[in-house]
């Protein structure tokens, strides 16, 4: 197995922060990681100087590359370096291209500087930002040896999963003098030598590549000094004061998107104060429950609050009355009032959202990637973009169609002005009766729909361990839920008197200068956000701290890495046993999580795959922190210093007391029994 980081920058370019590259710290890295390979791959740029100086002075073997950002995503190109010369004049050809922050090329010119792409090992950003995505990964993908992720449980993820690329994981690092640790983000290939071509090869089979040497996937480096844990459920053990909280927090500041839940940080303190912050959590829940069930709701307000029926009627009337009135004054006509343009009506036209919105849906069904097998099943991609080609020209001609109609109505409002003012006779009044139809219906069906939100009912709910999360929509019950709601000191009660009749109560928040008319949406119905225990009660103080830890952990599902410090200290054992042990196991599974705990409820119970035993020395005079690691069946533990210590031991003192008062204690619960 080799070791390989195929990704490291070594010049700031204009897209990043600047630092200043120190060559002795790489050299350091590559010797006290064991790197076997590397590839300098620097943002748009390939500087063969620096290059050939590295390649002096390192021992590992080294790779020319380039980071090079593609119009949608990332992506390293790496040579085998054997044509140095014609490397660096194709480099050159991305960085004039590529010389300021937002320039990007397309596959297309990626194509056409390096010529047959399979020469190169074509690695893109695969799960990780700035993600190769849309067409662009389209095009590119027969090309592509392997994807980027940017932690072991992304690796994971994509390894397990047949249709997914090869992962590998790779450093992105910048060396420079003030660096305190190296990174431990790297891959290992199953391969002899070490050219490009072994590594493409390698690539092609899952199987031969993974997070460590000798325990594949199962573990893998977390601090440069070689120490490694599980990828699954790891138990961190060890005395009071020996380091066990010092060894997560090291973690939580080397690791990236870590979810860290400290000891004592679900507690309930004060009752008050716990009942206020479980509050404020619930709010901003609800709030973001209620965003996404009355988003469409919020689309039809956005509609319909420019309507004003009593507006339209009155401009219904003035049509009828300058109508009857111009009949009547038929005889008195001049030659002004007789002029063509004295009475016409001016151009309809509506706005081109529907077709804009419609253009945007068959660009996603183009773009798309997830689903690509199942689109292209039903539709041919090559129809999509006629579609979306004849689409855009319809958009282009109406859109050309409404400024000329657009232009010719302010033409005859000019000229209707000037007629106006050149004649005693009366015009006749402009309305639009297909408006004021569609407005009438636009409200009916407004009502429809509020008083369907009117209507009590729930709209979500999700069971959590024991728990219950109900969310359910009602009326408002008064005006003060109203207030409530809003977070404004402003009265609601003269509109309240007409909340049952939706226009008419929308109307009275219109009319309201106070009010801001994008929130209104929040004042027609009401979300109540609950959670329940398992007998359908509200949650006590306890059970709220409970439920707490359960969604914390549940959240962490969303990070690449779980830490949790000593969850005994907040909760009882059986909670623990049943609850927490069963979501900790169950999220284990997809991603690394560490626990502390001194208590044999979880630490026995929770059925890790790895142990971490943290021991304090004291070393001329100084406290020296070590780990001791191996599987919950090793007889011994092992540090990487080559210390060993007795498995069994180190278990009955950190879980039971000693092995003596764990026999008492068993001997105790039989006498209970029997």
């Amino acid at each position: 197995m080799k070791k390989v980081d195929l990704h490291i920058h070594t010049i700031p370019t204009i897209c990043e922060s600047t630092f200043e590259f120190n060559l002795e710290k790489m050299r350091d890295y590559i010797v006290s990681s064991e790197i076997d390979a590397v590839a300098i791959t620097n943002h748009d740029l390939f500087d063969l100087d620096q290059f050939k100086q590295i390649s002096s002075e390192i021992s590992a073997t080294v790779f020319p590359g380039i980071e090079i950002n593609l119009e949608n995503g990332h992506v390293l190109v790496i040579s085998d370096g054997i044509d140095l010369d014609d490397f660096d004049k194709k480099t050159n050809s991305v960085s004039i291209k590529n010389n300021k922050i937002g320039d990007s090329i397309t596959v297309q010119e990626l194509k056409e500087i390096f010529g047959d792409l399979n020469k190169y090992l074509i690695i893109p950003h695969f799960d990780k930002k700035p993600a190769i995505k849309g067409d662009t990964y389209r095009r590119l993908e027969k090309f592509i040896d392997a994807g980027e992720v940017d932690s072991p449980k992304k690796f994971l993820r994509q390894i397990k999963d047949e249709s997914k690329l090869t992962p590998v994981l790779f450093s992105d690092a910048r060396f420079t003098e003030k660096m305190k640790s190296f990174p431990t983000r790297q891959t290992y290939v199953d391969c002899g030598d070490i050219t490009l071509k072994t590594i493409k090869s390698c690539f092609k089979d899952k199987n031969k590549v993974a997070l460590s040497m000798d325990e594949g996937n199962s573990l893998f480096q977390i601090f440069d000094n070689g120490q490694k844990i599980s990828t699954g459920l790891n138990i961190l053990l060890g005395e009071r004061s020996s380091g066990k909280t010092h060894t997560l927090d090291k973690i939580s500041e080397t690791s990236t998107n870590v979810k860290y839940i400290e000891q004592f940080s679900l507690v309930q303190k004060d009752d008050e104060k716990d009942k206020r912050q479980f509050k404020d959590d619930l709010a901003k829940k609800k709030s973001l429950l209620s965003e996404e069930f009355l988003l469409e709701f919020k689309n039809v307000l956005s509609d319909v609050i420019s309507v004003d029926l009593k507006r339209n009627d009155r401009q219904v009337e003035s049509y009828l009355e300058s109508l009857l009135k111009s009949a009547d004054e038929i005889e008195k006509q001049d030659v002004f009032s007789k002029a063509r343009l004295f009475n016409e009506t001016k151009f309809k036209y509506s706005d081109e959202k529907v077709l804009g919105n419609l253009i945007g849906s068959v660009r996603q069904l183009i773009e798309n990637i997830e689903y690509r097998s199942i689109i292209e099943k039903h539709v041919q991609l090559d129809s999509l973009k006629s579609l979306a080609c004849e689409l855009i020209t319809m958009l282009w001609d109406k859109s050309y169609e409404r400024k000329k109609k657009s232009y010719v109505n302010d033409i005859v409002t000019d000229i209707q002005g000037k007629l106006r003012l050149r004649t005693a006779a009366t015009q006749v009044e402009d309305v639009d009766f297909y408006k004021v139809r569609l407005d009438i219906d636009k409200i009916n069906k407004f009502s429809n729909i509020v008083n369907i939100l009117h209507e009590e009912e729930i709209i979500y709910q999700e069971n959590i361990q024991g728990y219950r999360v109900v969310a359910k929509k009602r009326p408002f019950k008064g005006p003060g839920e109203i207030k409530t709601i809003s977070g404004q000191k402003v009265a609601f009660r003269e509109a309240y008197k007409k909340y049952m009749e939706p226009y008419e109560y929308l109307v009275s928040l219109r009319d309201n200068d106070d009010l801001t008319p994008s929130e209104f949406y929040k004042y027609f119905t009401l979300i109540d956000y609950e959670i329940l225990n398992k007998d359908g009660a509200k949650v006590s103080g306890g059970e709220r701290s409970e439920f707490r830890l359960l969604q914390e952990v549940n959240d962490a599902q969303n990070y690449d890495i779980l830490l949790v410090d000593e969850p005994e200290s907040s909760f009882d054992n059986l909670f623990l046993k049943g609850e927490v042990n069963n979501i900790l196991k169950e999220i284990s599974r997809n991603m690394p999580v560490v626990v502390v705990t001194h208590n044999s409820t979880v630490g026995a119970s929770i059925g890790a795959d790895y142990i971490l035993y943290a021991h304090k020395d004291i070393e001329e005079g100084a406290a020296v922190y070590k780990l001791y690691s191996g599987h919950p069946s090793d007889t011994e533990l092992v540090s990487l210093e080559g210390g060993r210590k007795k498995n069994f031991d180190i278990t009955m003192n950190s879980l039971e007391a000693g092995e003596g008062a764990y026999t008492e204690r068993k001997c105790g619960y039989e006498n209970i029994k029997n």
